[in-house]
């Protein structure tokens, strides 16, 4: 398995403040009398219980969980999978961050694809790190982050992380768990690979056994943004090997995550079919825009997220049809980075397909 930052090994640092729900649960017994805590426990909030009732109130006046005990329960139910390889946080782009900070030091060299989830990189150079960008195989009716270019880099820069998306944003290609693990074994030993796997519920093999089990030297990283529609609550889960979140949680923001962002999730963990209609609803209009922009003679990427990838012959083109839908109000997302600006993302929400909302496309 990868190695550790120095500055991590050993017993600490420890988080000085673990929270009223892991005490009791360490005690065995309830804490009724609050006589320690800073928080704003006597605050009326008349103003929040008229506009949001009283559920609202009862989550905001005190810290969560730290340990998201129930929530990590319920997707350890969900996932087959032990409490102990489950870590949850402030959404994926936290773990993204999080990751960073625990598995490699400012100056070490990471690596991943182009053009791909920008937050990466973004996070990446924030720390300090040295980036290394490959090409994607843009081939026709697919484009790809290259694996065998992020290994050819990794190897050739020594790099001690490579981040992938998986399926990938924005071009939604999934590449297959063999390929990944292929990917893993070819890997430098001391190089950690980082997995978002942010659109993983609306794979079609979602929820098969052993697909969300932990692995070697890999940090897995899911959200409740998209399946569960939760973007606003900022909520996301890692999967990892026990000893690799250990050194996590020393760098991790212990209160980052909100009682009521918890007590969101673990609500629609407890009614499951919601999710499922939303996912397959999802993938039902998915369908529906990718008939609609090839009909109308778009190039347009198989995809296994929320979204399809509509390509264009150059970044010019896709720029002014961009600026074209955005003057009438439509926004859609076109990548920043350079390699990919001939690309135009779409979601697959009911808007999209309104008769004659994209019509801009057409000419």
């Amino acid at each position: 398995m990868p190695r550790f930052p120095k500055h991590l090994t050993g017993a600490g640092p420890v988080n000085p403040f673990p929270g009223l729900s892991a005490l009791q649960r360490r005690l065995g017994q309830a804490i009724p009398h609050r006589l320690g805590s800073n928080e704003g426990l006597d605050m009326p909030h008349s103003v929040l219980r008229a506009h949001f009732g009283e559920a609202m109130v009862s989550h905001v006046r005190a810290y969560g969980d730290a340990e998201a005990f129930a929530l990590r329960q319920a997707l350890s139910a969900d996932l087959s999978v032990s409490m102990d390889v489950l870590l949850v946080d402030a959404g994926a782009d936290s773990l993204i961050a999080l990751a960073l900070r625990g598995l490699v030091e400012p100056g070490d060299t990471v690596v991943c694809a182009g053009g791909t989830y920008p937050t990466f990189a973004y996070f990446a150079q924030g720390h300090g790190c040295r980036l290394i960008e490959t090409a994607y195989r843009d081939e026709p009716e697919r484009l790809v982050p290259d694996l065998e270019a992020l290994l050819d880099a990794a190897n050739q820069h020594q790099a001690r992380l490579v981040y992938l998306a998986n399926p990938d944003n924005p071009s939604g290609h999934l590449h297959t768990d063999a390929a990944i693990a292929e990917l893993r074994a070819q890997l430098p030993e001391d190089c950690w690979l980082l997995l978002d796997e942010a659109y993983y519920d609306f794979r079609d093999d979602a929820g098969q056994p052993g697909g969300s089990e932990a692995m070697a030297g890999v940090v897995r990283l899911r959200t409740f943004s998209k399946a569960h529609g939760l973007a606003g609550l900022r909520l996301g889960y890692a999967i990892a090997e026990p000893e690799v979140l250990d050194v996590l949680l020393k760098v991790r923001i212990h209160y980052a995550v909100s009682s009521l962002s918890l007590a969101a999730a673990e609500l629609l963990m407890a009614h499951p079919e919601e999710v499922k209609t939303h996912i397959a609803a999802v993938k039902q209009r998915r369908q529906q825009l990718t008939t609609y922009l090839r009909q109308i003679g778009g190039d347009v990427l198989p995809s296994h997220t929320n979204f399809v990838a509509l390509r264009f012959p150059s970044a010019d083109i896709a720029l002014q049809h961009n600026q074209a839908l955005l003057q009438a109000g439509i926004l859609v997302a076109r990548p920043a980075h350079p390699a990919l600006g001939h690309l135009l993302r779409i979601t697959a929400v009911e808007d999209a397909l309104v008769e004659g909302r994209l019509a801009l496309l057409e000419n």
